[in-house]
């Protein structure tokens, strides 16, 4: 190998280009699944929502009884929390922002995984008093703030008249998640919200905090059986999850990084091939070289296992090297993608594992064809 530097080269390239393709496949498929997960996660993995979608008159049942109702009918459910939804402006002086105003229940910031930056969330008192307070989520804050802290600080709430609502909290910096924009909204109690902002007729949506031991993949199923059971036309719901669209996007991933995965393994045959080519070649450069070693007492066994040794000597340092360009790969792609970098065990041991195999699959039969060499004729062969 060390005499045929360019020939042992271009064997090691197709196993390295294979290897290389299977470990950055199989490692950013991870990285991507475990991005999608952890993005997905932040809206609570053990939550179910429940959104109307037609008219009270039709929905009878999306009541403040509902939530009764469902835990009656549907098990592994610990709390279920209405919200309403509107669209209002905010002032504060000069600045005007338009923004979501949503009445919610004190429970709706931990079961959705909220966080303060600053000041505090209103507690059952201010529900059942109707105080006029909101939190703020951190950009709209910003936006009306925009000199210094909103917490303390009154804004205007128009929609039909002007009401002063006081500041009491400020929500931490969070990404949207499933379509839920927290950064530019603002909550306010729920019984504030039906009594001095608009009348709720019926709820935007609910939300379903999972008991522990149950998963919410199927409390989800089964609110959906549930809902039709009731409604018996599923346009009139949407119910979704966190957790199912995790199970979803895992299942999706893993099969698209299968099918790539494969498509890669097809380079690591085509480098098995040309590994074997190569070596038959090399039989028959060595010929005469075979033949003096058989004249000098070695066995048919050890011929054999000097091919076969130099065929699995190539295809397993270039899986090492594959191994090395796959991750380096990954580790760049990852950074600019943004995800989070998730080594792949498995993909490492399986390019070893299989290019090791290549190397003892596509080189046995040029190391068996040099073990059967006559060594007579292989002294004489020119």
């Amino acid at each position: 190998m060390a005499a045929n530097k360019i020939r042992t080269l271009l064997s090691l390239l197709g196993i390295m280009i294979g290897v290389a393709s299977v470990v950055a496949i199989m490692t950013l498929g991870q990285s991507a699944t475990d991005s999608i997960n952890e993005s997905l996660e932040i809206g609570g993995i053990d939550m179910v929502t429940v959104m109307p979608m037609g008219s009270a008159r039709e929905l009878e049942i999306f009541d403040e009884t509902f939530g009764n109702t469902l835990m009656q009918n549907v098990s592994g459910i610990d709390t279920v929390l209405p919200s309403a939804q509107t669209s209002v402006n905010l002032r504060n002086g000069q600045e005007i922002v338009r923004a979501s105003v949503s009445g919610v229940y004190s429970s709706y910031f931990d079961v959705n995984s909220l966080e303060l930056e600053d000041g505090e969330f209103f507690g059952a008192e201010d529900n059942i008093n109707r105080r006029q307070v909101v939190v703020l989520g951190s950009q709209l804050a910003e936006d009306l703030f925009p000199a210094g802290s909103a917490v303390g600080e009154y804004i205007s709430v128009f929609r039909q008249q002007s009401k002063r609502y006081q500041v009491i909290g400020v929500l931490s910096e969070k990404s949207e998640t499933l379509g839920n924009t927290y950064d530019n909204s603002a909550f306010v109690p729920y019984n504030t919200y039906d009594q001095r902002l608009r009348r709720i007729t019926m709820p935007s949506s609910y939300s379903i905090l999972v008991a522990d031991g149950f998963s919410a993949v199927d409390v989800a199923d089964d609110t959906e059986t549930f809902l039709f059971q009731m409604l018996g036309d599923d346009d009139y719901y949407m119910v979704y999850s966190p957790a199912t669209l995790v199970e979803m996007s895992n299942e999706i991933m893993a099969t698209f990084t299968l099918f790539l995965s494969c498509i890669a393994g097809i380079s690591l045959l085509v480098g098995g091939i040309g590994i074997m080519n190569i070596m038959l070649v090399s039989v028959i450069e060595r010929t005469r070289e075979i033949g003096i070693r058989k004249a000098l007492g070695a066995s048919p066994k050890t011929i054999q296992s000097q091919f076969l040794v130099e065929s699995i000597t190539i295809t397993l340092f270039g899986g090492i090297i594959g191994i090395a360009i796959g991750m380096t790969l990954s580790y760049f792609t990852a950074d600019y993608a943004g995800w989070s970098m998730s080594v792949s065990y498995s993909a490492i041991l399986f390019a070893l594992a299989f290019s090791t195999l290549v190397g003892v699959f596509f080189g046995w039969y040029p190391a068996k064809k040099a073990a059967a060499l006559d060594p007579i004729e292989s002294l004489s062969y020119e």
